[in-house]
């Protein structure tokens, strides 16, 4: 039976591609994207299945009104994959208030908002899927507050998956690793790149090095989520990239 899904950060990435999957599988798939030019195109790319809205997850009024349209328009949604997310190396000492609060609220209250706005249109057997980071357990440097969010996101999964259990709703995590698409980089001032690789010199970490998958990749563990059984729950799972020998 076809499922409506709302998929956050849809616009490019892991979103874009998990979008790009269910609607080939006959899915309804809602895109949602701080840049509306972004998931609209990528809308207009997957077809008649695709709908974009506008919605940037840290700010609670942006979120309502996403989620207004998506009732009047589809009424209910069974499937909500909080993958938006912000991803940007720095210090703390040296963090501004700006970057602090950026990644806090897109990655834990954007997460949190958008559940909350979710929950009244789901109905038994729906489920929450939020994306953590295995981050998490590594030491990378100058990810502190994206590392701290992803545990807090994490949490939040655990505490919230008994506070809708009662509804016949589902929450997991899905912590991923590495991961790769042609064409897209990483978007970040040269000097906090060039930090960012001094500073994994000093820890002896060579990123190049690292496994990285791609998001495709990824497909199938997001497909079979969404498909369990009724009486199945997982409420984590961690997929990180491998070297293919």
């Amino acid at each position: 039976m076809s499922k409506t899904i709302v998929i956050t950060g849809a616009g490019v990435g892991l979103g874009r591609t998990l979008a790009r999957r269910f609607a080939k599988d006959g899915d309804k798939v809602i895109l949602l994207g701080r840049t509306l030019s972004k998931v609209a195109a990528a809308a207009a790319e997957i077809g008649e299945l695709a709908t974009a809205y506008e919605c940037d997850v840290s700010v609670p009024d942006s979120v309502r009104r996403a989620f207004e349209q998506i009732e009047k328009t589809f009424g209910t949604i069974d499937v909500l994959i909080n993958n938006a997310g912000i991803f940007e190396p720095f210090e703390l000492v040296k963090a501004t208030d700006e970057q602090i609060l950026r990644g806090i609220n897109t990655n834990v209250c954007g997460t949190m908002f958008c559940s909350r706005s979710a929950i009244p249109l789901m109905k038994n057997g729906a489920h929450i899927i939020n994306i953590s980071s295995e981050s998490i357990e590594h030491p990378m440097p100058h990810f502190t507050i994206y590392q701290s969010s992803k545990a807090a996101v994490e949490c939040f999964t655990q505490k919230l998956a008994l506070e809708v259990e009662p509804l016949g709703i589902r929450v997991t995590a899905v912590r991923c690793g590495q991961m790769y698409e042609e064409g897209k980089q990483w978007d970040i001032p040269m000097e906090a790149a060039i930090a960012f690789h001094e500073a994994c010199q000093k820890r002896g970490i060579n990123p190049r090095e690292r496994p990285i998958s791609q998001f495709t990749s990824m497909e199938n563990i997001f497909r079979s989520l969404i498909d369990l059984p009724p009486d199945v729950h997982v409420g984590f799972i961690s997929a990180h990239a491998r070297r293919d020998h």
